[in-house]
């Protein structure tokens, strides 16, 4: 059983930069692919990214071009890095795990876990 735990949440102003952490403990998360959503208060949880098994990515229009999704596997971490935050990307973070990304993209979530929050605000 995989066990994922999202970190590196905060307060952020408008604009700065900020990298979330994914980490994975149980099975083995390097044979997973992975993706970032996040929920905003009173909103529909929405994916940000995708990175597939054989590190392939892919981003949805929901912070395309401020973002960008890696792993390290000696470490067992994925990342979300997001270079510039805005007020509406506020919400709690989430990292899910499955066999295959295409089984994220239709929304499937075989492993996710305790979220991060955001809060970008002046």
């Amino acid at each position: 059983h995989l066990q994922l735990v999202g970190s590196g949440g905060g307060l952020v102003q408008p604009g700065g930069p900020l990298r979330l952490y994914c980490t994975g403990s149980g099975e083995d998360i390097n044979s997973s692919a992975i993706s970032w959503f996040r929920r905003a208060p009173g909103k529909d949880p929405e994916a940000v990214a995708y990175i597939s098994n054989t590190n392939n990515t892919f981003y949805t229009d929901a912070m395309r071009g401020r973002s960008a999704i890696s792993r390290d596997n000696s470490r067992k971490i994925a990342y979300l890095q997001i270079s510039i935050l805005k007020e509406e990307d506020t919400g709690v973070y989430y990292c899910a795990a499955a066999d295959d990304y295409r089984q994220l993209v239709a929304g499937f979530r075989q492993y996710w876990g305790q979220g991060t929050q955001v809060i970008v605000s002046s």
